[in-house]
């Protein structure tokens, strides 16, 4: 154990999905003082049912892995407060935060902030019963097979519309993008890949309008059209303020640069999960924050041997 104050953490993680969890057991297990900050926005709470993650053969629900995950980390004592850290400062060689709760140092600072889906034009409750029904998707890596020789919609614009319904003709032959806000403008390589892939185009803009007979209906100038299941293509937000403001490197300023253990390029400061680029996913996110928190506690032993006393 490390004999500084017990008001200095060893490691302050911000964010409490699969990456902080994962992060925050694996150093409550390291015998080291961890926290865990959490603004309740998680991804992981969009997912009515993953089929994707290995160990659960029936699926589960997003909110049950995370609500298992934050069972396991609290058996170790770790606390889970509910938060949002809008700045940290540095004091020498420690980080200190506020969300509410009086200032708080801690020597190392993990981000496990993730991203933000951005949505389509939809109410906030028909989208909330869309995404439980399957009938809004945001990851065909995750559950492009549930939607197997369906009826599909991709919401989106540009390559980036086109290269999610392209990837979607995998699973099935019936696949029409609609362009987010206006006419679709697509340049003629963008063009020659959609109608290889024998998509359907349709001009936007694009209002989710309701849910009728198991089919999502989407309103454009054209019509109302039904599908089984849409995705929106619209791109994300990255929560990445913090590191921006701490002079972290971001690639393209939007994903945290790290090395190959997590750290970034302030020295005690690392990052995990969808705030750095890469895929994804649940089982990416985990094991990121595993590398993290090996990677800080062999950090933090540089700094101090990190010495067990006699019980």
């Amino acid at each position: 154990m490390t004999t500084e104050a017990p008001a200095t953490l060893d490691c302050l993680i911000v964010g409490g999905g699969p990456a902080g969890i994962t992060a925050a057991i694996y150093l409550a297990r390291f015998h080291l003082r961890v926290r865990v900050v959490d603004a309740g926005n998680s991804r992981m709470l969009w997912i009515p049912c993953t089929h994707n993650h290995a160990g659960y053969p029936d699926g589960i629900s997003g909110a049950d892995l995370l609500a298992a995950m934050v069972e396991q980390a609290r058996r170790y004592q770790v606390p889970i407060e509910s938060g949002r850290v809008m700045r940290v400062e540095r004091d020498d060689d420690l980080f200190v935060t506020d969300w509410g709760q009086g200032a708080v140092a801690a020597r190392m600072l993990l981000l496990a902030t993730g991203i933000q889906n951005r949505r389509p034009q939809c109410d906030e409750a028909l989208h909330a019963a869309a995404l439980a029904g399957g009938h809004i998707r945001y990851c065909p890596v995750c559950d492009g097979y549930e939607v197997t020789d369906k009826r599909v919609a991709v919401i989106g614009t540009g390559g980036r519309g086109v290269a999610a319904a392209v990837f979607l003709r995998s699973y099935t032959a019936d696949v029409t993008l609609i362009e987010s806000d206006g006419p679709i403008e697509l340049d003629s390589e963008e063009r020659e890949r959609a109608a290889a892939a024998g998509l359907t185009l349709i001009d936007g803009p694009a209002t989710v309008v309701g849910i009728e007979d198991g089919r999502l209906l989407v309103e454009t100038p054209s019509g109302r059209h039904a599908f089984d299941s849409a995705y929106p293509a619209l791109g994300s937000d990255t929560n990445n303020a913090l590191a921006g403001e701490l002079g972290a490197e971001l690639a393209n300023d939007v994903c945290v640069v790290v090395d190959s253990r997590q750290r970034t390029t302030v020295p005690g400061l690392y990052a995990a999960g969808d705030i750095v680029q890469g895929l994804d996913q649940i089982s990416h996110a985990m094991g990121e924050g595993g590398v993290a928190a090996t990677t800080i506690r062999n950090d933090l032993s540089l700094r101090q041997p990190l010495l067990r006393t006699a019980a």
